[in-house]
């Protein structure tokens, strides 16, 4: 009978993962950015050249500041119910019931962001450096430094013909994450730029609150895409046939160009459609 308990103990926490995974993926941001400068070169002939120089945070791996601490609830009177001084063994009482519910929240939720992570344990001091060494042997990541407490210092940049649709950042071994940038083709030769992982910090706050709450201590008040601090340019000779840049298309020596601020009061993701030659 024991046997059994703790085979259906051991069911019931696999199936509480999956569904907590299988929400998390409906919006899964694990990465955000840091303080960056990101270029697209899209000519209308569809060759491109993607660059990005910066900083990226891993959500999960991310200490905060301003972590909980325990704090005693009111006690109150079990006649007059009225609201009392408690005692030391009372306090003491909540903070070791307050201590094990924290545990068990960090070991589900580190299990659960190795489910994304590929089976690197965010926890694990370790764990950052051996994803740069990963990184560093794909394609496009020119320099890859882990800077500790989840920041990575990166140089990505790659160039080529756009004859398929393109995402970054992309991971080897990484089941789901969510893009910095992504470029859609069209069936009538238009070309989608949506730049989702540039947008409000609020944009996903769903998932930024949960990875948040992964991190070794909790997460900040405004979660760590409130770090985001650069500008995402977008350099063609193609037509525009839409943007949501202030400004709109500006003259430049490469035709024209596309600038978007990114920070935490940016109000929308980037985005912009291209009309490219037949």
């Amino acid at each position: 009978m024991q046997g059994n308990s703790r085979r259906g103990g051991a069911r019931r926490l696999t199936a509480g993962l999956a569904a907590a995974a299988l929400s998390l993926l409906l919006a899964a941001c694990i990465f955000t950015p840091g303080k960056f400068t990101s270029q697209l070169d899209l000519r209308k002939d569809r060759t491109f050249a993607f660059h990005y120089t910066g900083e990226i945070l891993m959500l999960p791996m991310m200490d905060s500041s301003s972590s909980k601490t325990f704090s005693a609830e009111a006690c109150h009177d079990e006649e007059t119910l009225k609201e009392r001084d408690c005692t030391p063994d009372e306090i003491a009482g909540q903070k070791a019931e307050w201590e094990q519910k924290r545990s068990s929240k960090q070991k589900r939720d580190a299990q659960i962001a190795q489910m994304f992570l590929g089976g690197i344990d965010p926890s694990n001091p370790d764990s950052g450096r051996e994803l740069a060494a990963k990184l560093r042997r794909q394609a496009g990541w020119k320099r890859v430094e882990y800077l500790g407490n989840g920041k990575f210092d990166v140089d990505f940049a790659l160039s080529g013909k756009l004859d398929h649709d393109f995402i970054f950042p992309t991971m080897e071994g990484f089941s789901m994450s969510n893009s910095f940038v992504r470029i859609s083709l069209r069936q009538d030769g238009t070309v989608r730029v949506d730049a989702p992982g540039f947008g409000p910090v609020g944009s996903s706050t769903a998932m930024t609150g949960m990875m948040s709450g992964m991190a070794k201590n909790g997460g900040s008040k405004n979660g760590p895409a409130a770090e985001a601090d650069g500008t995402f340019t977008i350099h063609t000779n193609a037509e525009v046939l839409a943007n949501n840049t202030d400004e709109g298309p500006e003259p430049g020596t490469r035709g024209q160009s596309l600038v978007w601020p990114v920070n935490p009061r940016t109000k929308a993701a980037p985005m912009a459609l291209l009309k490219m030659e037949s």
